[in-house]
């Protein structure tokens, strides 16, 4: 059994180790869970993910409940078939789904899955990111997915819920080193129904965009929605197609908070992230670990953050070496990661 210590790292870390005790079918004992967090241990997300993983390979699991600061995994089997999980009020869908993703790398037979909780809330990728973003990437890749939502949920209320379906998949390494130059910029705005009056989505979305024909950027697609929630709330993504990179950087409405300033927020982080020349963004760079260390190659990331890091020092003990190379840019340097020995399986 694999043992490993997330004291010092969040739920990413935890999110690794399953995908990773899926992938090679090797039982993992994780301590010290969410270790860095001023409350430590599973959260209602974690535990959704922790309970889907463990449907989707018949694992034997302990340390499930809420709060619980020690898990032992232990894989029966090839992940596949069905599972629904339920996260709770606005807890994240999309981090549950981020532990299931990268078990298509190991599938004998379609995976689908369902969760409710929170679309798009705080700390976690907002699912019209998710599903405009990272989802076309991995299909680039070779990865066969697509997530369905019936319903919307925001902070504080959630309810929403969305269906993850996925097809094995055996992808080619990883080539995101060199991003190249830039080809489209996309602009996706979304508010709950009851925003409708006060064209909030039009606001964020026209914000948006002038700041970007600020810049001299050109609008390829702009599409503006409401839709039903439980919650009031909104989101507006911004989506950059490079040669070879993707980069996804968005916002969310907040009480007091005017719709202008949402939409100005992920166009800045745009250009900040212009100015490192890496080929995916920060919030990419981690929730590709696993699919680097099963199939290999390499990526350029805007900086090796804690997710990182700790992504790194993880995949180590799975048998998996990833080389890092820092390299200096405009905006103070990206990093290089690559891999040559994949994990052992």
């Amino acid at each position: 059994m694999i043992e490993l210590d997330g004291g010092d790292a969040g739920g990413g870390y935890l999110r690794t180790a399953l995908a990773m005790a899926a992938l090679t079918e090797r039982p993992v004992r994780v301590e010290n869970v969410r270790g860095d967090r001023p409350e430590p241990g599973l959260k209602p997300q974690h535990a959704a993910a922790v309970e889907a993983v463990a449907a989707l390979c018949d694992a034997t699991v302990t340390g499930v409940d809420q709060g619980s600061e020690t898990v032992i995994f232990e894989p029966g089997g090839r992940p596949s078939g069905s599972a629904s999980v339920a996260v709770g009020t606005a807890g994240s869908i999309t981090l549950v789904f981020d532990t299931v993703l990268p078990l298509a790398l190991a599938a004998d037979a379609p995976i689908r899955l369902r969760v409710t909780g929170g679309t798009d809330v705080a700390w976690s990728p907002p699912l019209t990111t998710y599903r405009r973003v990272k989802l076309p990437l991995l299909r680039r890749l070779g990865v066969p997915v697509a997530v369905d939502a019936t319903r919307r949920g925001f902070y504080p209320v959630g309810g929403g819920a969305a269906t993850l379906t996925l097809g094995p998949a055996e992808p080619d390494p990883l080539a995101l080193d060199e991003r190249g130059d830039p080809e489209r910029v996309r602009v996706y705005s979304l508010a709950s129904a009851g925003l409708a009056d006060a064209d909030v989505a039009k606001r964020q979305a026209e914000a948006a965009v002038d700041r970007l024909e600020s810049t001299g950027r050109t609008i390829h697609e702009r599409v503006v929605g409401y839709v039903e929630s439980d919650s009031p709330g909104s989101v507006c993504t911004v989506r950059a197609d490079y040669e070879n990179g993707i980069a996804g950087l968005d916002a969310l409405g907040e009480k007091g908070k005017p719709a202008e300033k949402v939409g100005r927020e992920p166009v800045d982080a745009l250009g900040t992230f212009e100015e490192t020349g890496a080929a995916v963004d920060r919030y990419l760079a981690d929730q590709l670990l696993p699919f680097l260390a099963m199939v290999g190659g390499a990526v350029t990331v805007p900086a090796v953050t804690d997710h990182v890091a700790s992504g790194v020092d993880l995949l180590a003990r799975f048998g998996c070496d990833v080389t890092v190379a820092d390299e200096a840019t405009a905006a103070g340097g990206r990093a290089r990661l690559r891999v040559d020995e994949l994990a052992e399986n």
